[in-house]
């Protein structure tokens, strides 16, 4: 900064300063003559030459004036003098067109906000820390700020191959022409090849069906993955097609768990102890064969009073069943969707506090900010990564790259 635009701070400054209010006013002036003089270098920077200086040449832009802001900062409203050139062509960095609160109390708001604290706690919190009042519509305009980074986190390179991904949903209300209804934000985890999980991406619907899944699978391919070895999903609609029009070498493992708990349902509650322990003989089972045999003599049990439920693991036993043609370690893995349920939970604390979204933006900023919070606790490689790695490469030598 040149001698022009320093910042003189005299050496009895505080030396008259006898009240709190008086403090207050006198770092309101600092604060107002900082940003001041950095505005004006920035317009020296932008134009070419400094105050009273000749233009460069071929520069026909030159300052006109300035116009009044208040900025809202932890310590007040400050009223600040914004320099403008003729052709409006200035576009100041330290306080950024249109913006009427400063970077510190902004950033507060969306960490609030991503911490799932509600509008109104916001309101007070902000008010009571930095003195600053807030309206609903201000908080609104600051975290949809976050649309473009889930634009461009949406849009972002992914890994040409993914060790294992699970696929799920996660049911909110959300507010749609004067109606609530249930949206579902559909998650896929990536195991990448550094044994790290990650968020591909988050899409919302109403419903699911093939084509939806095509289209996001489609969405993911487009963005750089070539190969997927393992998917792990619940028995969502229109999946295990998908996963075969898009990626056909794919290995499908249906979840366990889900598959337990959809059978349940059928079978009355003073005979699901016996009837999960039984199940257990068909998916603890240490190989295929024998958890055909299981599922023979489970059927032979259960069949005349379950039939439906028998049924449904006769009819989705190759996806059942997939584990199986792994090693224990990569089992733990994939039999079971716990990665993503996992996260779902912690998404749901997040945002629990806001029972009803109003529209489908606001429910996708709040779980994408969730994500970003859950995300920065993935620090280090799953357990066991290097021997899972190498039992991935044994296993699937010509489609593991890196």
């Amino acid at each position: 900064m040149d001698e022009e635009n320093k910042i003189n701070i005299p050496e009895d400054a505080f030396k008259n300063i006898k009240t709190q209010a008086e403090l207050d006013d006198y770092f309101h002036k600092l604060y107002k003559q900082a940003v001041e003089n950095m505005l004006k270098a920035e317009m020296e920077e932008h134009l070419g030459y400094k105050k009273n200086e000749k233009a460069v040449k071929d520069n026909k832009n030159s300052r006109n004036g300035f116009s009044n802001k208040t900025l809202k900062t932890n310590i007040g409203d400050i009223p600040l003098d914004i320099p403008r050139d003729r052709d409006s062509s200035f576009d100041p960095k330290i306080v950024p067109k249109h913006q009427r609160m400063s970077a510190r109390i902004e950033q507060a708001i969306i960490t609030m906000y991503s911490k799932g604290m509600t509008t109104r706690d916001i309101e007070e919190t902000v008010k009571d820390i930095y003195g600053v009042e807030v309206s609903e519509s201000s908080i609104s305009n600051i975290t949809s700020s976050i649309i473009e980074d889930i634009k461009q986190w949406q849009n972002r390179p992914l890994s040409d191959v993914y060790f294992v991904v699970w696929l799920d949903g996660i049911v909110f209300k959300v507010r749609q022409n004067g109606r609530v209804s249930n949206k579902t934000i559909y998650i896929i985890i990536g195991l990448n090849g550094d044994g790290m999980k990650e968020v591909l991406g988050l899409w919302i619907s109403e419903t699911e069906s093939a084509s939806f899944w095509v289209n996001v699978l489609s969405d993911i391919k487009a963005r750089g993955v070539q190969d997927i070895l393992i998917a792990c999903t619940d028995n969502l609609a229109g999946i295990n097609q998908a996963i075969n029009a898009v990626f056909p070498e794919t290995t499908s493992q249906l979840c366990i768990v889900h598959q337990i708990r959809n059978s349940c349902k059928y079978v009355v509650w003073k005979e699901r102890k016996q009837f999960v322990a039984d199940l257990k003989a068909i998916y603890g089972a240490i190989n295929r064969e024998a958890a055909a045999d299981a599922l023979i003599e489970f059927e032979a049990k259960w069949g005349s009073k379950y039939g439906y439920a028998v049924k449904s693991w006769q009819n989705n036993w190759d996806r059942l069943t997939a584990f199986f043609d792994f090693p224990m370690e990569i089992r733990r893995l994939i039999y079971t969707t716990n990665v993503i349920e996992s996260l779902n939970s912690t998404i749901r604390k997040y945002t629990k506090t806001k029972t009803v979204f109003p529209d489908d933006q606001s429910v996708m900023k709040a779980v994408y900010l969730a994500i970003c919070n859950i995300q920065k606790k993935w620090v280090n490689p799953i357990r066991d990564w290097g021997m899972i790695l190498n039992q991935f490469i044994i296993k699937f030598e010509t489609r593991c790259k890196f």
